[in-house]
């Protein structure tokens, strides 16, 4: 059974604008947004022949839907060069996606008020399906070129060893 240490004094959820993620051990620059983590378990029905018209439930297969992140377009190649992992334009035949490292394992932390992790998020064996390099582009707006990357993964798990943190407060004055 896993146990999580519990803040009796924390009484507010946690937001959901801090928070960072991490691939190759280290964190990756200017992630602005991320996609829910979201899994769906399908069901399987079943009945006996002596069984009353309802029917069982089971548990079927589980899938796990794709993050997609987001960032302000810079000088940073991380989305581009794992995109380009999966797919390279012009490569050789046969070499078109390399094998060995086209998948990541990436890290999702989230933070409370003061700066401390809250919350770790083990993603497993992300690779990109979908990258967007720049957005449509438009003289009449006024809004940030972003960048996005979508994710296919085999699942996630929460990281217990990540406990909730003491929360600090301010000196008595």
């Amino acid at each position: 059974m896993v146990q999580f240490s519990v803040n009796v004094n924390r009484f507010d959820p946690y937001k959901n604008f801090k928070f960072r993620v991490k691939w190759d051990s280290r964190e990756v620059a200017g992630i602005s947004k991320v996609s829910a983590l979201k899994r769906t378990t399908e069901v399987v029905k079943h009945r006996a022949g002596g069984d009353p018209s309802s029917s069982r439930k089971s548990p079927g297969r589980t899938e796990y839907e794709a993050i997609t992140l987001e960032r302000g377009v810079t000088h940073d190649p991380e989305f581009e060069a794992w995109a380009s992992r999966v797919w390279s334009y012009g490569s050789a035949p046969g070499s078109e996606l390399s094998l060995a490292d086209f998948r990541k394992n990436i890290v999702l932390d989230v933070y409370n008020e003061a700066g401390q992790v809250a919350l770790s998020y083990k993603i497993w064996r992300c690779w990109v399906s979908e990258f967007q390099a720049i957005p449509e582009l438009d003289a009449n707006a006024n809004a940030i070129a972003i960048q996005t990357l979508k994710l296919e993964n085999e699942g996630w798990e929460r990281d217990t060893a990540v406990l909730e943190p003491s929360e600090p407060s301010f000196p008595s004055s």
